[in-house]
């Protein structure tokens, strides 16, 4: 995944170190399966936490809007369900 997403206006008042995690998050995310993204974020977002780095509901939305921009409906289904289920668990 390219960097240009971070550019995104909607984007502009989040911490750029919780946009650098993301795309590290990006980096490393490839190549997995659906079954393997969950535990895999779940480890990302207590890393975060571990670092001091929270989003708030504000960002995360921001985040996904630019996330699904331009994705097909049945991908942006598989993101609101991988939120969904990373929601249930915290």
């Amino acid at each position: 995944m390219t960097q240009e997403w971070q550019n995104d206006p909607k984007l502009q008042n989040i911490d750029p170190s919780k946009l650098a995690l993301l795309q590290n998050l990006a980096d490393h995310s490839g190549g997995r399966s659906p079954s393997d993204m969950l535990p895999f974020l779940m480890s990302a977002a207590a890393q975060g936490r571990q670092n001091g780095l929270q989003f708030s509901s504000d960002e995360i939305g921001a985040i996904l809007n630019v996330l699904k921009a331009g994705k097909s409906p049945k991908e942006a289904a598989k993101l609101d369900q991988i939120v969904s289920l990373m929601r249930m668990i915290r």
